[in-house]
């Protein structure tokens, strides 16, 4: 068993994929994104992601795709947001997909889309069902391997530059269903229970995201 990090690529041609996988790749109001959670049932793909950029064009965008057949946005800030979407699934985003899951493979969350539009995957399993997987990603996507090792590699390291206040306010958000789909809190919420103004426990919450993100990819 061992852990694969790869960096995927289709070289502008996204679309062919699937349109939402063109929007994240090369939209220019979506600075960065990461897939958090997902659930591929075949024809169907639901999605959670987290953005930074302006969410606004983002929803002009897929609320004209045919392909999205549901969705819900929710501001964290100015230019931070989470995305859930319930895509149909194109026939190259399953093929893509089926490679990446066969054979028992894990994909380890979260999947994460650069701002020169390669995305990040961290696949965890057998060693000969990982080569197949990266063999078997269909055209017009380029594959590259970043890494390779234990499971270790692919585990989210407990060391973060989260301070204790904003530890707190996270702690306060997961406690009152901020991070629920659908959201259950808001900022004001979490800003009552850690005695702060809701532009404060924004920010707190805003800055913890950022720093687990970039401590999970060593950015």
């Amino acid at each position: 068993m061992q852990h694969v990090r790869i960096r995927v690529t289709a070289h502008g041609k996204e679309a062919e994929i699937h349109p939402v996988y063109d929007i994240w790749a090369n939209a220019d109001y979506v600075d960065r994104s990461w897939a958090l959670q997902w659930n591929n049932s075949g024809d169907r793909l639901g999605i959670l992601h987290y953005a930074h950029g302006k969410p606004d064009p983002l929803e002009a965008a897929i609320r004209d795709i045919p392909e999205v057949l549901g969705y819900d946005i929710q501001r964290v800030g100015d230019e931070a947001f989470y995305v859930y979407l319930q895509d149909a699934t194109t026939e190259s985003l399953g093929e893509m997909f089926g490679s990446l899951t066969a054979g028992a493979l894990i994909v380890v969350p979260p999947i994460v889309y650069h701002e020169d539009g390669r995305v990040t995957v961290s696949l965890f399993g057998p060693d000969d069902r990982l080569q197949a997987a990266v063999e078997g990603i269909p055209d017009p996507v380029e594959v590259q391997v970043e890494a390779v090792g234990g499971l270790e590699a692919a585990a989210p390291g407990a060391r973060t530059s989260v301070t204790e206040r904003q530890r707190e306010a996270v702690e306060a958000a997961l406690e009152r269903g901020y991070y629920d789909v659908p959201r259950t809190a808001d900022h004001e919420d979490v800003a009552d229970a850690i005695d702060c103004a809701p532009s404060t426990a924004a920010e707190h919450l805003r800055k913890a995201e950022a720093a687990v993100l970039a401590h999970t990819f060593d950015r």
